[in-house]
């Protein structure tokens, strides 16, 4: 399969480059005869519509005996003949659809065929056809019952309305009487403005309350905008954008050219061409000349000038931009890009392997649950089960008087009784009166990553970078906005599914993203986990300048990364201090609708930094990475930069309270121990947890149950395999350079010794006579206070006799004896 999806991406790739030199050649395919033919069968049912409805009109009364007669009197003859310009096919499908079922309202039937014989046979596409098929499907039966309800009420001909129509109206009369045309008529309106999305404040309301400057009070944006959303509504191709995603499960499998396997339509968007002005120069033009750039006034006294502000004249050069080019396209680079199919995933057989729980299974659980509990005296008054992939959850509501506590110390004991992998009991289920016992299945259920990705809650989800993990506990996809989280902090023990959770994030982010809003900063210290997004260099991932691979193994390499994204960082947000912005989103919109110079701003993707093993990097690296990341943590939320790191050591050396503190999401998988568990968590359970990708996500307050989807690597390589073959920018985006921050202190060169504390001589030999690189224990001894020890230390660590900082552990002494420390503060 990887053979075909590499063929199929070549193939890609070669006509785009004979598009660009202007060569264009197609040779017929299997595929494309197979959609022209079935193009041309629905034509032709169109036309045998359309004939077979107008000659029905005309002549429908007349055919009606004919229409009527049994099949084996139409065999035999009939004398009257048939006067349907169709045959007697015609007449009978006429007397289907207008007499028997939905009545005139059938004949909007005719222009969805033709419309998609046309999108079938020539590849175009009048309008939005997922549109018009799901108004023609609403107004075929809304338009049956209005003509029903007058055919019933007036005894007009039955063909108005259909029987359909007729006998619902029927019904409908019965219940509500003249009330119900009223029913119809409120569900019609309900559709109209859901469908349309009309909004129902007036327009004077409108402008007055969303108008924020005074150039948008003119209306000119709300126009400008529509029309842009309109334009892409009706291209010829669905652009998979978060507001219109496209269909990730179309069943054409034949498709091998330009939908090459069949799923994702290719994004149609045509550059828009900058016209830039002229630069002025003030010094060299007169005053009067300055248009836009300023205006000067001249000011002779506090009565007769006064300085004029360019706000009003800015934004009306602003407004004339934006209705001559249009709204800047960010993803004009890449025209020809196509997302990855729904096809490059695996189907696996669910319906062949026995999963599910059996109903004996459930039943015998429950007996032992309740047994269990009635042995230690706690009584049940209700228990309830739900089913999902890899665990069943059992909520049982106690009698009166029971404590919540005595059920929850029963966990071992519950598990000894059911002979479960793992049970593990929640003491009260969020927003529910009960308490939840979740026991493992016996038969687990894989979560393949192709019915995740293709599901529809995760083709229609909006998120800025929407992340799909698995199902819940209740068999549901879950979906996440990692925007909002906005931080992720993954830990597990080896072998859990850590690395497959993190590919499960980057492939789901792959799927719904294009290249130019999202840019990945990947760390893979163990050198083999991330090196198959290798091929997506050009697409999605950033790196330094000099640096020779995107994927960042070397730890000095990841310092200096790391120091780069801070100063990346930096220029972000004063980017927004110019732009007069919050976030990114304000600074991207802005920077759409140009209302932002494109000499100093550009369009500003998010960056995702994902770290596959965070205690690699604290062991060799220590403060050089914690403080970055720290920082980033800290402050990168609003500009477009967010951390997935990973670990399989959650220890409080790892994940120190400086990381822990910012990172409010937290992904645990498996773990040995309850300390794990609470430095990961904060609360227990990740040590009961069954393993091969059981997880739990803590978001805030809440802690959810995952089974993880299962994505392999062929599937994670077909899918670089598949962006990688596509046209790609020159290079990865590059971060800025930036200099190694000296986070470790001052060097020794650096060290000035007429500016140290008083006490430096008494606290460096404290230090040298215990060997404890400690500033509580300068505080204790000499009764200083935590900010001029701290200073101390830092004069200690420049002069070189203590070590960097090493998180909760105390710094290293350098000096090992006071005769080695006098000769050291001799040469100081």
């Amino acid at each position: 399969m990887a053979k075909k999806i590499t063929e199929s991406s070549a193939a890609l790739q070669l006509n785009f480059e004979q598009e660009s030199k202007g060569n264009q050649e197609s040779t017929p395919s299997k595929s494309n005869q197979f959609r022209f033919f079935t193009g041309v069968f629905f034509a032709i049912i169109g036309l045998l519509l359309t004939v077979s409805f107008f000659s029905s009109l005309l002549y429908g009364i007349a055919d009606q005996s004919e229409v009527d007669a049994s099949a084996l009197e139409l065999i035999e003859g009939s004398d009257i003949p048939v006067k349907n310009m169709a045959g007697l096919i015609g007449a009978r499908i006429a007397h289907f659809f207008l007499f028997k079922t939905f009545g005139i309202s059938s004949i909007l039937l005719i222009p969805l065929f033709f419309l998609s014989a046309l999108k079938l046979m020539f590849r175009k596409e009048i309008g939005n056809l997922n549109s018009y098929t799901w108004q023609i499907l609403f107004y075929i039966p809304w338009f049956s019952l209005i003509c029903g309800f007058i055919v019933y009420q007036f005894d007009l001909p039955h063909s108005l309305g259909g029987g359909f129509g007729y006998f619902a109206n029927e019904k409908l009369h019965q219940l509500l009487g003249y009330l119900s045309i009223f029913v119809t008529a409120f569900v019609g309106v309900v559709f109209i403005v859901l469908f349309y999305q009309l909004n129902p404040v007036p327009a004077k309301n409108r402008k007055s309350v969303g108008s924020a400057l005074p150039s948008e009070s003119s209306g000119v944006y709300d126009d400008l905008e529509d029309d842009f959303i309109e334009r892409e509504d009706s291209e010829d191709e669905e652009n998979f954008r978060p507001h219109l995603p496209p269909e990730l499960g179309k069943n054409d499998d034949s498709l091998e050219e330009e939908d090459t396997l069949g799923t994702f339509d290719e994004v149609e968007t045509t550059p828009l061409e900058i016209v830039e002005e002229p630069e002025v120069e003030v010094e060299n033009v007169p005053e009067e000349d300055l248009d836009f750039q300023v205006t000067v006034a001249d000011v002779k006294d506090d009565a007769e000038g006064a300085v004029v502000e360019p706000l009003d004249e800015i934004d009306s050069k602003a407004n004339d931009i934006l209705a001559q080019m249009g709204p800047y396209d960010p993803l004009a680079d890449l025209p020809k890009y196509k997302y990855p199919g729904i096809d490059l995933l695996k189907e696996y057989d669910q319906k062949a392997s026995a999963t599910q729980v059996t109903k004996d299974e459930l039943i015998e659980n429950k007996e032992r649950i309740v047994e269990t509990l009635n042995n230690y005296g706690i009584g049940i008054s209700k228990i309830e089960a739900t089913i999902g992939p890899t665990v069943t959850l059992y909520e049982i509501v106690p009698k009166a008087g029971v404590r919540v506590s005595k059920i929850t110390s029963l966990e071992d004991d519950l598990a000894l009784s059911l002979a479960a992998m793992g049970v593990r009991i929640i003491g009260q289920m969020p927003g529910r009166g009960t308490i939840g016992i979740e026991v493992a299945n016996k038969n687990r259920e894989m979560v393949p990553v192709r019915a995740v990705i293709g599901s529809e809650k995760f083709r229609n989800c909006n998120f800025d970078l929407p992340i799909t993990l698995g199902k819940t506990i209740s068999n549901e996809i879950f979906v996440a906005d990692l925007a909002k989280m906005p931080h992720l902090l993954m830990a597990g023990a080896t072998g859990q599914g850590k690395s497959v959770g993190l590919n499960m994030i980057l492939a789901s982010l792959l799927y719904k993203k294009h290249p130019a809003t999202l840019k990945f900063i990947l760390v893979d210290p163990k050198k083999v986990e991330l090196s198959l997004f290798n091929k997506i260099e050009r697409h999605f991932l950033a790196c330094l300048p000099d640096a020779e691979e995107a994927i960042i193994t070397d730890t000095k390499k990841v310092v200096a990364t790391l120091n780069s994204l801070c100063k990346e960082m930096d220029l972000r947000y004063d980017k927004l201090k110019d732009a007069g912005c919050r976030n990114i989103k304000e600074y991207n919109q802005k920077f759409i609708n140009r209302r932002l110079d494109p000499n100093k701003h550009s369009f500003l993707p998010y960056i995702v930094l994902v770290i596959d093993e965070l205690a690699d990097l604290i062991l060799t690296a220590g403060r050089e990475v914690e403080h970055p990341i720290a920082r980033l943590a800290q402050l990168a939320r609003a500009i477009g930069i967010h951390l997935v790191v990973a670990t399989q050591r959650p220890s409080v050396n790892v994940i120190t309270g400086t990381i822990k503190a910012n990172f409010p999401a937290r992904l645990s998988f498996k773990v040995m121990s309850k300390i794990d568990s609470r430095t990961i968590l904060d609360a227990s359970g990740a040590d009961q947890l069954v393993g091969m990708g059981d997880m739990l996500l803590s978001m805030g307050s809440e802690i959810i149950r995952l089974q993880c989807a299962f994505v392999d690597t062929p599937e994670v390589e077909a899918i670089c395999d598949y962006i990688g073959n596509q046209q790609g920018y020159q290079s990865a985006y590059l971060l800025p350079e930036s200099e190694a921050e000296e986070t470790g202190g001052q060097e020794r060169g650096d060290f000035d010794p007429s500016n140290r504390d008083q006490y430096f001589d008494e606290a460096a030999r404290l230090i040298v006579m215990h060997q404890q690189g400690s500033t509580s224990l300068i505080q204790r001894k000499l009764k200083l206070g935590y900010n001029r020890a701290g200073r101390l230390i830092d004069q200690l660590e420049a002069a070189k006799i203590v070590g960097p900082f090493g998180g909760s552990k105390a710094r290293e002494v350098l000096v090992k004896s006071e005769d080695e420390l006098d000769e050291l503060l001799k040469n100081l």
